[in-house]
């Protein structure tokens, strides 16, 4: 990670994993190891070089592990590290915070059947 200035630690924790995303990469790796095709389905709106990048980031910074199986034809997995999984009970409180305010202020969230997101 290129050395950068940051006026606190929150600061650094969403550089780190913001963007528009990082976080649902991790969501989707909570359930454990995944495939880049799994991963896919499970974000269908990111394009293939964009999973590509984010993986690659994640996996920079200790987020997430590239596992590479040494079969022909390659098999290529990802999980979360030690530091990937403490990030899940937070992204677990900010998905129940979006659904809450979503139903109190009448906001209709059209999800995505593709998604394998929890409601």
């Amino acid at each position: 990670m290129d050395k950068k200035e940051y006026s606190c630690y929150f600061q650094f924790s969403t550089d780190i994993i913001g963007g528009k995303w990082k976080s649902m990469v991790l969501w989707s790796l909570k359930n454990g190891i995944q495939r880049n095709g799994e991963l896919k389905k499970a974000i269908p709106k990111i394009s293939q070089k964009m999973l590509t990048q984010q993986l690659r980031e994640l996996e920079e910074v200790g987020i997430v592990k590239r596992i590479v199986h040494p079969v022909v034809p390659p098999k290529v997995e990802y999980e979360l590290t030690a530091y990937g999984a403490k990030l899940i009970p937070i992204l677990e409180d900010l998905h129940d915070w979006g659904k809450d305010y979503a139903q109190n202020v009448n906001i209709e969230i059209n999800l995505c059947p593709e998604a394998k997101c929890a409601d």
